[in-house]
């Protein structure tokens, strides 16, 4: 288990927290969402919890074992996958695997086997300097995987990749959950969160809004929608299934019905309700 307790985090020293008291925690075989906009404090929150940043304030355990006590070893039980691809350009997307395998004191995973597994390897003897952003993010979740670690911190993991392959990143992050990983998800793409995430925290300002199931968090902020249409005028009215219940079987017994088009609260609108702001802001 990964267990975050009263996290905070001040860069200047001057009282002005980025992250203040965040606490959560992940069991084995869990996806775990971080969610919020741009500078909301998810990366600090992870460089935290992956050691790249000095805890100043709270706790952070893995299995009980506080991350100020965790000797180097601890990085052959961690995977990360940054946004911004941090590799070696003139080195082959192959070599890139074989030179960060060879930083682990632990078995690792053929990097022809995890080119592949990425859609890469057609390009494993291509320059990463010459991949697209979008290759470039596949061979650096590639190499988040290599020594098949415990503990899989991905940041926005879909960033700059097409449908298709999104999909199929999708795929192996969830293959990754049944072997009973801990992962960690920072991302603003609310859509990604839903297919995945087994629970999800809304961050903003630092703080965390709201933590729940997507499931839950639809049920208690959201409302479910009931659209007609009307024959002849063509002419649209929307009703709210949980208050509007009457009203709606009454329009539909009056009047000549089209289409019934039903639709939820999507993770995006509830996070704007719960904020007042979107994911751009």
């Amino acid at each position: 288990m990964l267990k975050v307790s009263n996290l905070s985090h001040d860069y200047e020293g001057k009282g002005k927290f980025v992250v203040k008291d965040i606490s959560f925690e992940i069991n084995r075989g869990e996806i775990f969402g971080f969610l919020g906009p741009s500078g909301a404090g998810k990366s600090t929150v992870q460089n935290i919890m992956t050691g790249l940043l000095k805890l100043q304030a709270g706790t952070v355990t893995y299995n009980g074992k506080s991350i100020t006590n965790i000797s180097k070893s601890f990085y052959n039980r961690i995977g990360v996958s940054f946004e911004q691809p941090n590799l070696y350009p003139e080195l082959t997307g192959e070599e890139n695997l074989r030179y960060f395998a060879g930083l682990f004191g632990v078995p690792t995973t053929r990097p022809a086997e995890l080119l592949e597994k990425v859609g890469l390897r057609g390009s494993a003897k291509k320059k990463a300097g010459d991949y697209s952003k979008g290759m470039k993010q596949r061979l650096v979740f590639a190499r988040a995987l290599l020594n098949n670690p415990e503990y899989l911190f991905l940041d926005e993991p879909t960033s700059g990749l097409d449908p298709s392959v999104a999909a199929k990143i999708c795929e192996l992050i969830s293959e990754e959950k049944k072997k009973g990983k801990v992962i960690f998800i920072t991302t603003h793409n609310m859509e990604l969160a839903d297919r995945l995430c087994d629970r999800v925290a809304f961050l903003d300002g630092g703080i965390i809004r709201a933590m729940d199931t997507p499931y839950n968090l639809k049920l208690r902020f959201g409302s479910q929608t009931v659209k007609l249409t009307y024959r002849g005028d063509m002419k649209e009215e929307l009703f709210d299934i949980n208050n509007e219940r009457e009203k709606l079987i009454a329009a539909i017994a009056k009047k000549e019905v089209s289409t019934i088009h039903t639709s939820e609260a999507t993770l995006e609108d509830i996070f704007i309700k719960i904020t007042g702001r979107g994911l751009a802001s």
